[in-house]
């Protein structure tokens, strides 16, 4: 006869996806190495066994935090990826970047992480890394198909664009958690379009 989850063992008293949803919010203020054990669970309203029970320990929670970030808050560069044009893909990149970090917390998880995550010994820094690599992999990849279909106007590389416009965005990021409120982040947007070598 087949046991029931609850006959194997308690069932969990708590909903994952809201959890981790907290842990991601925690992440998201303090960086990797800033959050303490004691601010996850906490805010996660859980206790550590039931943490490690659930997500085994603080590198994978901080992995499915960031899994959880990429599918939910990162849904635009997707769509910002399938925009018809260079010029489109940069507005949607400009567009999603502003209304996700002024919907929630001020700043960008990657830029956090990134600052955040620079000691050698920290062991989420590879998967931090590898995340951003495929991520500007594929604006890159984007950027090339631009290239080849016309959209610019003056003569450009895949990887300049790339970078010009990461920094664009890694630099709203950092002017929100500086305190800019969203009309002047709109203006950064703004003049980036305006001067974009391109359609």
């Amino acid at each position: 006869m087949e046991m029931t989850a609850a006959a194997r063992g308690r069932p969990r008293e708590f909903d994952v996806e809201e959890a981790l949803a907290a842990a991601l919010r925690v992440f998201w203020e303090k960086g990797y190495d800033a959050a303490s054990m004691t601010d996850l669970t906490e805010a996660m309203g859980i206790t550590r066994p039931s943490l490690y029970a659930a997500f085994g320990n603080k590198e994978e929670l901080f992995k499915r935090a960031l899994d959880l970030y990429e599918s939910e808050k990162l849904a635009y560069v997707r769509n910002a990826l399938e925009a018809p044009s260079g010029r489109g893909v940069a507005q949607r990149l400009l567009e999603g970047t502003i209304q996700n970090i002024t919907s929630d917390c001020p700043g960008c998880l990657g830029v956090i992480a990134s600052v955040s995550c620079g000691g050698k010994d920290s062991p989420i820094q590879q998967d931090v890394r590898s995340r951003a690599q495929s991520s500007r992999g594929a604006m890159v990849d984007r950027m090339q198909r631009a290239i080849d279909e016309g959209d610019f106007t003056l003569p450009v590389e895949a990887e300049a664009m790339t970078q010009y416009l990461t920094a664009v965005l890694q630099g709203i990021s950092v002017q929100a958690g500086a305190g800019a409120s969203r009309e002047q982040l709109q203006q950064v947007a703004d003049a980036t379009l305006a001067v974009w070598p391109g359609r």
